[in-house]
């Protein structure tokens, strides 16, 4: 499924922070279908994020939307201690056939924020008992560092008025309504619940407040 190619967005007169500036923008073609890229540099840091953007999303309704965090071990090498891979795969199979969306994938966002060496640090205590909020906090380390007032940035400069957020992380919600943008709908992402991520799915529900099993029992 291909999509149309739209001008380059510019930002809305005071509705993205100056924070957060387009970069470069190209068409990718993809499994899914063709998508039009569009990168964005985060001021003060190194963060770079990606827009994916399939179809006219600007100024529509209740755009299909994925705001995914960085997760090299599930994207890439689709491990089983999370769930992230197949959110993301799960995200652009829903984009491609509805014909219209926007994929944000966040940079910096490793490990909920603590980056990869210290994600796999994490992942030896949880091989000794701890549970992924647990295994953060004693390596002295946040449970969630991640923010999302850059991606709320980025649908504002794609001129996103409104989406169907695919997401089961409360927090995200929150950060969009915070910034304006109204979520219509909770496109729930059903995946399988594995032997090896079941823990790290049901803490994500009973200490994140994730809505999750709802749509998976």
């Amino acid at each position: 499924m291909k999509s149309s190619h739209p001008d380059s967005p510019q930002p809305d007169d005071g509705a993205a922070p100056e924070c957060v500036t387009l970069v470069a923008t190209a068409t990718l073609p993809t499994r899914y279908g063709t998508f039009t890229s569009y990168a964005f540099r985060v001021a003060g840091g190194d963060a770079e994020h990606l827009a994916l953007v399939m179809g006219d999303v600007a100024e529509q309704p209740s755009v299909l939307t994925r705001l995914h965090s960085e997760c090299l071990t599930g994207d890439v090498f689709g491990s089983y201690r999370c769930d992230c891979g197949e959110q993301l795969d799960l995200s652009l199979r829903y984009i491609a056939a509805e014909g219209r969306g926007v994929l944000l994938y966040l940079r910096g966002h490793e490990g909920r924020g603590i980056g990869l060496s210290n994600k796999i640090r994490a992942y030896a205590l949880q091989e000794q008992g701890r549970d992924t909020v647990e295994a953060n906090l004693d390596l002295g380390l946040p449970d969630d560092a991640r923010e999302y007032d850059s991606a709320a940035a980025i649908l504002r400069i794609l001129k996103v008025t409104s989406v169907r957020l695919m997401s089961n992380n409360p927090k995200k919600f929150d950060t969009l309504a915070r910034h304006g943008i109204p979520v219509c709908e909770r496109v729930a992402l059903a995946v399988p619940v594995r032997e090896e991520n079941e823990r790290y799915i049901r803490t994500k529900q009973l200490k994140f407040g994730h809505y999750y099993f709802d749509e998976n029992e």
